[in-house]
């Protein structure tokens, strides 16, 4: 195991397996599924500290839980309705929380800067132990695959399959007369053009994730290498190393939490679409 001076993510874009776990049967275990399982360790260790030992006058872990929790299931009540969002907090407050913690597992020292350096086809290759979870497709694939599933299970229950392809075709404005002749291949085409769209949310969620926190970590590790990429004095290049990266990692912090907020937030508004007609008011 090597410890380069590099601290933070300096690895390739895709997750990887150790090693000696490649050709067994775990080779599925690749680095960034390691840090998703100490992330999930982490959120529920937190949660179960505070709300351990419930009480009616809270201490303060868990009024800190309580606060959270409360502002958010405010703010998407008001956009969702009491019906929808007694449905669908459980799981955009995971959703957030999760996706949060995730992108900010990059910036800790040690990750993707830790791992084996080893042969394969006759050139040396290294393996980080650990990989950011979210800077790895297979994760926001899979986190818009649930979230996806679950916003058609919601609109289907809520609508039905009629009223939603009516809502995607049908003429709006109860228009009636010789009119409609122009405006039902108008509204047919706008359905198919909802319907691309609709296609294409899964691609744009789980890309625009992944592509944020992969661009992060390279120029993290850019700004950490920078001396060496000037060719400085290794002195130089040392003292460069620790400066240069300290406002990035600033700024790493708030792209980590807009992404969630993000995903989270556009999670919402899909919702929100499909669903309103049966919660009008709101």
């Amino acid at each position: 195991m090597v410890f380069p001076l590099n601290f933070l993510a300096n690895a390739e874009l895709a997750a990887e397996s150790p090693g000696f776990l490649r050709d067994s049967f775990l080779g599925w275990f690749t680095n960034s599924i390691l840090v998703t399982a100490i992330v999930l360790g982490v959120i529920v260790w937190v949660v179960r500290s505070c709300t351990r030992n419930m009480q009616v006058i809270p201490g303060r872990g868990q009024n800190f839980l309580e606060a959270i929790v409360e502002g958010f299931y405010g703010s998407v009540e008001s956009i969702l309705g009491h019906k929808m969002t007694v449905k669908a907090f459980p799981l955009l407050a995971s959703l957030f929380l999760f996706i949060c913690m995730a992108d900010w597992s990059g910036l800790f020292p040690g990750v993707g800067s830790i791992g084996w350096f080893h042969t394969h086809n006759g050139e040396t290759e290294f393996t980080p132990l650990l990989r950011g979870t979210t800077a790895d497709l297979n994760m926001t694939l899979a986190l818009t695959a649930v979230s996806m599933t679950l916003w058609f299970y919601w609109t289907m229950q809520v609508t039905g399959p009629v009223a939603f392809i009516k809502e995607l075709f049908g003429v709006k404005g109860g228009m009636t007369g010789p009119i409609l002749l122009f405006l039902v291949p108008l509204f047919l085409f706008i359905g198919v053009l909802e319907v691309v769209s609709i296609l294409v949310r899964p691609i744009s969620l789980s890309f625009r994730l992944y592509g944020n926190v992969s661009a992060g970590e390279n120029l993290m590790s850019t700004m950490i290498n920078i001396g060496n990429l000037l060719h400085t004095p290794q002195w130089l290049s040392n003292i460069l190393s620790v400066i240069v990266p300290i406002p990035f990692y600033f700024l790493e912090i708030l792209v980590g939490f807009l992404q969630a907020m993000i995903f989270t937030v556009l999670m919402i508004v899909y919702i929100q679409l499909s669903t309103v007609h049966e919660d009008g008011s709101h």
